[in-house]
């Protein structure tokens, strides 16, 4: 994966290319693998699928697809990250002896922000996917540098 967005598209992520359509390669895979990504909310085993999707379709894509593609497997290794982390400091509070509704609580706080945040950006990603512009940057860890505005622009 490249590190950095295509240069060609990070200067100007907002203004559509020619060559930035909707039969580019890999865009179907796109779409399919941020639905994957959604539908881990109810079933946690789409979210691997979606990544082994992005992973095998991501040198074959369009430059601007792979944006999507990579910004689709930083949300998956960002949420494993996540729930790996927040998992150890679960045990540790069991260790400490911390009264069992604290965790409880954190737990209920930590899936929110999840859900909020996959929630986030699997619609920006949507978005500019369904308008056919890439994400400029696909290593963030918020929202891929996007505007969130909630006014018709």
């Amino acid at each position: 994966m490249a590190d950095a967005p295509n240069s060609a598209y990070a200067a100007s992520p907002d203004i559509d290319h020619p060559t930035l359509d909707k039969n580019a390669p890999g865009r179907g895979i796109a779409v399919i693998v941020y639905w994957l990504l959604l539908g881990s909310i109810m079933t946690v085993i789409t979210a691997p699928i979606g990544a082994l999707l992005a992973h095998r379709h991501y040198r074959h894509a369009a430059p601007w697809v792979q944006s999507h593609l990579q910004f689709q497997l930083r949300t998956f290794w960002l949420g494993v990250l996540g729930g790996v982390a927040f998992i150890l400091a679960w045990e540790l509070l069991g260790v400490i002896g911390i009264s069992p509704l604290t965790p409880w609580a954190m737990g209920y706080a930590f899936f929110t922000v999840c859900l909020i945040w996959l929630v986030g950006r699997c619609g920006v990603g949507v978005s500019r996917l369904m308008t056919n512009r890439p994400i400029p940057h696909p290593k963030s860890p918020a929202f891929g540098g996007a505007g969130i505005t909630l006014a018709d622009s």
